[in-house]
């Protein structure tokens, strides 16, 4: 009897660790359903016109492709080369309006734009590109001495010179940077304007920042950054 005792004591003991061990092994092998993505994401809004109202679409979709997009230009950067929209083809860049004679914003602009080119230097994904409003003035040898001086790398950062009213009609209906809604300027008033315009690898407009404030192009190097995660 003591003997019998003792063996259903041990099979007791044992039931009760077998048990849990096989939850516990069944649990493991039990592996979480496969959530397959339908779309792909898109981390900035995108810009179509001077009211800057942000609009959430699908990158690489029918309505992306038929999205307002910087139309082709042709000007003359600081080494005399040949910039299009060519030079920019597959690559993001940041842009904006400048001329080197200004007293007053273009210096803090530049010293900004500079803090741009210094975080994406290495990065050959990322361009930046500057047009002169004053393109009588700012000539190719200007326009490299203003290079020369403020430590702009040739080819990574473009200073363009060329035909006043197609760099009036870039900044004013291709990149919207002048934002007095509803009052019509021609070739005669002038353009000037801290705004910076982040484009993608599209030519779509995914951002506007102030050039003067040092959190707005903190946020614009944060967007770079994204864009380039953008699938």
């Amino acid at each position: 009897m003591k003997l019998l005792l003792e063996v259903s004591k041990i099979r007791l003991i044992l039931i009760c660790f077998v048990i849990p061990l096989t939850s516990c092994k069944d649990a493991v092998v039990k592996k979480p359903k496969q959530v397959k993505e339908t779309s792909r994401v898109a981390y900035l809004p995108y810009y179509s016109d001077e009211s800057f109202t942000p609009q959430w679409i699908i990158p690489k979709s029918d309505e992306e492709r038929q999205f307002h997009k910087i139309s082709n230009f042709q000007l003359v950067n600081q080494l005399g080369d040949t910039i299009t929209h060519k030079t920019f083809e597959d690559k993001i860049y940041i842009t904006d309006f400048f001329f080197t004679t200004c007293p007053g914003i273009c210096l803090k602009m530049t010293g900004s734009m500079l803090k741009v080119q210094e975080e994406f230097k290495n990065d050959s994904d990322i361009l930046l590109l500057s047009h002169s409003v004053t393109p009588s003035i700012d000539s190719v040898s200007v326009l490299k001495t203003y290079a020369e001086k403020n430590n702009i790398i040739d080819n990574k950062w473009h200073l363009v010179t060329g035909n006043k009213t197609e760099i009036y009609n870039l900044g004013r209906n291709e990149y919207f940077v002048e934002n007095d809604l509803g009052i019509p300027k021609d070739v005669n008033d002038f353009l000037h304007t801290e705004n910076f315009l982040l484009i993608d690898k599209n030519k779509h407009i995914r951002g506007i920042y102030n050039g003067l404030n040092r959190a707005s192009i903190a946020q614009l190097i944060t967007d770079v950054k994204a864009l380039k995660q953008e699938i």
